[in-house]
């Protein structure tokens, strides 16, 4: 039986791949841009969302066409929410920082090489940017989480991302070109927190601290994003000595829940 392949891996890879792009924003998805994204076919995408749909997974929005989320993964989302209480062990540090900076504040997680957005709290800034929220995901190394998740990684895990850049970059590759992300992530480094100069979107700056898991490597990160004259330089480390205090709490905490 060792010798058999297992039947039906690459449907489940498919399916997995439809409910990811469907959840990246809360109006989900039209079908012609999940067929882009997948790169499958039409016939092959319409009958994996049906299918998906028929089970709960996801709705056909009537309205507005799109294809959204569905109870059954609103029901497993709150299971998995039970065995991983990010909520509690996070929301904390992120009322603290968008309350003393007035900046939009996040925490995003580590998923293979993407990072994605768990949660959001908005701070007393009347201006914001809503380049990041909950479920918008961004591959490793772009934007301020991913950047300081990156920064942490070990050196040859980074040269493994580095080698296929463009690819694993995709649209925001002519924004990040290598080697201004190797000099991000030397900086990082040295730092302790990223700094995102409008590179996702110009005039919406960023800056991000990574969170470590019980074998200290970054899983986790918290970041700040708001407009770029909030974002000065003067302003730059009050900033990232205030994500870099959270986040050593928030690893504390997750260290003590994981012991």
């Amino acid at each position: 039986m060792a010798h058999v392949p297992v039947q039906g891996a690459q449907v489940v890879g498919r399916v997995a791949a439809l409910l990811r792009i469907v959840s990246r924003k809360p109006e989900g998805a039209a079908l012609v841009e999940v067929v882009r994204e997948s790169g499958l076919t039409r016939p092959t995408v319409h009958r994996l969302l049906t299918s998906l749909a028929a089970e709960g997974l996801l709705d056909h929005d009537g309205t507005t066409g799109n294809w959204v989320l569905g109870t059954e993964a609103l029901l497993m989302g709150s299971v998995a929410a039970a065995r991983f209480p990010v909520e509690d062990i996070a929301r904390p540090s992120l009322r603290r920082l968008a309350e003393e900076t007035g900046e939009s504040a996040f925490f995003s997680v580590r998923r293979g090489g993407e990072t994605v957005c768990l949660l959001r709290e908005e701070g007393p800034f009347p201006i914001r940017s809503f380049v990041l929220h909950e479920g918008v995901r961004f591959p490793l190394g772009v934007a301020s989480a991913g950047n300081a998740i990156m920064a942490f990684l070990p050196k040859e895990e980074q040269e493994q991302i580095l080698a296929r850049w463009d690819d694993h970059a995709g649209t925001f590759a002519p924004t990040h070109p290598v080697a201004l992300v190797r000099d991000n992530l030397a900086r990082t480094h040295h730092d302790g927190y990223s700094v995102n100069p409008g590179l996702v979107l110009e005039g919406s700056w960023g800056m991000g601290a990574a969170v470590f898991d019980a074998q200290d490597r970054p899983a986790w990160a918290l970041s700040l994003t708001g407009i770029e004259t909030r974002f000065r330089k003067d302003r730059q480390n009050f900033l990232g000595r205030f994500l870099l205090e959270e986040a050593h709490q928030i690893t504390g905490r997750l260290h003590s829940r994981m012991t």
